[in-house]
């Protein structure tokens, strides 16, 4: 499976691409507003950034506790609840004079059961391609993100100031109810992929059985820790640059685009192993130029260019995939996605703390030297042969 024809030909690929778009579409238009929100009330760089991204803190829960569920849900039944819990949730934050002691609560009960989604989904996708063709889809699944954090985010940014910051957050709700509905409606209805109820041993179970390989560790590692630096860099934008925010988060995702593009579609199958060390320190190296505090055409043209790196975490997940049993895809995915975007808050939280006390620009280029530092201390550990990880597991 090389075409995208061939893709989409494949049955559920569309309407699980169409649930997963418009599920990306609500985070980032309601991930704008809410920041945007919270920084006007408070005024705070962290905080701001904990309303963007304090929700991926709260999927180390689901990753530890929930994230057996993954495998031993109903595919469609689950993704159309998530989707409608989420609905909820975002009209919630809607309400005015919500105590940001509850706003935040939302966020992070949202966060545990992202989680969760995000290895129902990533599963079902290991489930309706065959293995040879998970590449090509799962980037076309980066491709609608980077699309839709362009459109997203410029949109959202049209939406906080003609609607304000809570109708903003209407509309994302909406969103959330709409891949609800195709993913009831759109998706066949499918068996569990494995047995048994779940819980939060047979969790952690299946979490040390994926840990315990040291080359599955590095990739892991590899997927999470720079990657979450630098998301960490981007929750500043707003501080850095409250009325061009919404541009820099869609150049950001323009140079995304790019490089799943190339990285999905056009990187030969040798290649692809050799690239994610580098592609990570492409995510990282630009941002160090915030050091000298570029004027905004500069500023754009580093985020993109930055960006084109986040092709690394597909060419690593591809290589996670070589290196899990079937019965455990969706926990391998989930675990990486739930990881991932944990890190992310937890970058969010670094980046904001250090901005706090210093400036958006300082954190985001400590941030950056970090993400490189980490990625070169990976580099060695990442060069093992996935045939050699699934004979030793």
């Amino acid at each position: 499976m090389r075409t995208y024809r061939e893709l989409f030909r494949a049955p559920e690929y569309t309407p699980l691409f169409a649930t997963s778009s418009a599920q990306l579409a609500a985070t980032n238009v309601g991930g704008l507003a809410l920041g945007t929100l919270v920084y006007d009330r408070t005024g705070s760089p962290l905080l701001a950034a904990l309303g963007m991204f304090g929700g991926s803190l709260a999927q180390v829960i689901g990753a530890t506790a929930l994230m057996s569920a993954a495998d031993r849900l109903p595919p469609r039944a689950a993704m159309t609840v998530i989707g409608l819990i989420f609905a909820a949730g975002t009209a919630a934050l809607a309400i005015p004079g919500l105590p940001l002691w509850a706003v935040f609560a939302i966020v992070l009960g949202e966060g545990a059961v992202a989680a969760v989604g995000g290895g129902v989904r990533y599963g079902l996708l290991n489930e309706i391609l065959p293995r040879e063709g998970f590449l090509l889809g799962r980037s076309v699944l980066n491709m609608s993100n980077g699309v839709l954090q362009i459109v997203g985010f410029s949109l959202g940014a049209v939406l906080v100031t003609v609607l304000s910051a809570r109708g903003t957050l209407l509309v994302a709700a909406g969103l959330y109810l709409l891949a609800a509905i195709v993913a009831r409606f759109g998706l066949a209805r499918r068996a569990p992929r494995a047995s048994g109820r779940p819980s939060v041993a047979e969790t952690w179970r299946n979490n040390t059985v994926l840990w315990s390989v040291k080359p599955r560790r590095y990739i892991y590692l590899a997927l999470w820790v720079p990657n979450g630096l630098i998301v960490g860099c981007e929750s500043l934008f707003i501080p850095l640059a409250p009325d061009h925010a919404g541009l820099l988060f869609a150049f950001a995702a323009l140079g995304m685009l790019a490089g799943d593009v190339l990285g999905g579609r056009f990187v030969p199958a040798p290649w692809r192993r050799r690239l994610g060390a580098p592609m990570s320190l492409l995510l990282a190296t630009p941002y160090l130029l915030f050091a000298v505090h570029p004027p905004l055409p500069l500023a754009l043209a580093v985020v993109a260019v930055a960006s084109v790196g986040y092709s690394a975490t597909l060419l690593f997940q591809e290589r996670l995939m070589a290196m899990t049993p079937d019965e455990l895809s969706g926990q391998a995915l989930g675990l990486h996605s739930s990881g991932m975007v944990a890190m992310q808050g937890v970058g969010a939280s670094i980046a904001g703390g250090i901005a706090q006390v210093t400036s958006p620009t300082t954190a985001i280029t400590v941030l950056a030297g970090a993400s490189i530092a980490v990625t070169l201390t990976l580099a060695a550990g990442l060069r093992a042969h996935p045939g050699s990880v699934l004979r030793e597991a």
